[in-house]
């Protein structure tokens, strides 16, 4: 019988034990301790990956600092340095976008929680964003993926850090094959067999094309990113303008602060 049983399971394939994880999340929301634990976790792989980021660029920073010494240091040293900085710095653009989007999957989690679970732990009459969170949040566990394009995460890292880079690189070259050059602009600008004017139109394309993929018109797909602002001030003069009274004590205290 219990051979038979067991073929007859196999041939079924496996079936929904709806006791595997009862107890484990409270159904009112309130927070249990595997839910603490699952988000400490959460917010520790985000961190990992945060700190990653940071790193590269820290790497891009010093390798454009020892760049632009080396160029400036010595009216003998080639222009042309600067613009290999340029390709090295985009070289870490491209690694650390690609860091992005697996710091994305853990910070997506991170803010899934933060919505579903602890905004409506603390205001328990605030209605739930989605109704499927728990679903959407368990598929996600079982089949993780990236959420967004690698063309997105070059935009946030452009907006964020290299953009500004890629102008003081780009800034730093043009007043070297200016000021600091004997030939006349835009010989000066030459590399090799390379005449100036192509290397000038080469150096502005690139840049304008890493503007466009920076600040085109896009719908964001990243979860939990900074992409607005809510400024104290601004909620103040709502709340004045709609006749709302707010808290003495609580400006008097800032203000303290």
């Amino acid at each position: 019988m219990s051979e038979r049983g067991g073929e007859k399971r196999e041939e079924d394939g496996p079936t929904a034990d709806h006791n595997v994880g009862r107890g484990l999340l409270d159904t009112e929301m309130g927070p249990s301790s595997a839910m603490a634990h699952l988000y400490r976790g959460e917010i520790h792989r985000m961190k990992l990956w945060r700190e990653r980021l940071d790193r590269t660029t820290n790497w891009a920073v010093i390798l454009m600092a020892a760049v632009l010494t080396w160029a400036f240091s010595q009216a003998t040293h080639p222009h042309y340095v600067i613009l290999l900085g340029n390709a090295a710095v985009g070289l870490f653009l491209c690694i650390e976008a690609r860091r992005y989007r697996a710091y994305d999957v853990w910070r997506s989690r991170v803010r899934y929680l933060q919505e579903h679970v602890w905004a409506p732990g603390l205001d328990p009459e605030s209605p739930l964003r989605d109704e499927k969170w728990r679903a959407e949040l368990a598929r996600d566990y079982r089949h993780p993926t990236l959420k967004i394009t690698f063309e997105e995460a070059l935009a946030h890292r452009l907006r964020r850090v290299y953009l500004p880079l890629f102008a003081v690189l780009n800034g730093a070259w043009l007043l070297r094959v200016t000021a600091f050059s004997v030939d006349p602009w835009p010989a000066s600008a030459a590399v090799g067999r390379i005449p100036g004017v192509v290397v000038i139109a080469i150096v502005i394309s690139l840049f304008a094309a890493a503007t466009v993929v920076a600040y085109r018109p896009r719908t964001w797909h990243t979860r939990g990113e900074l992409l607005s602002e809510e400024l104290r001030r601004d909620r103040e003069e709502s709340y004045e303008s709609s006749g709302t009274p707010t808290s003495e004590s609580s400006s008097e205290d800032e203000r303290r602060i």
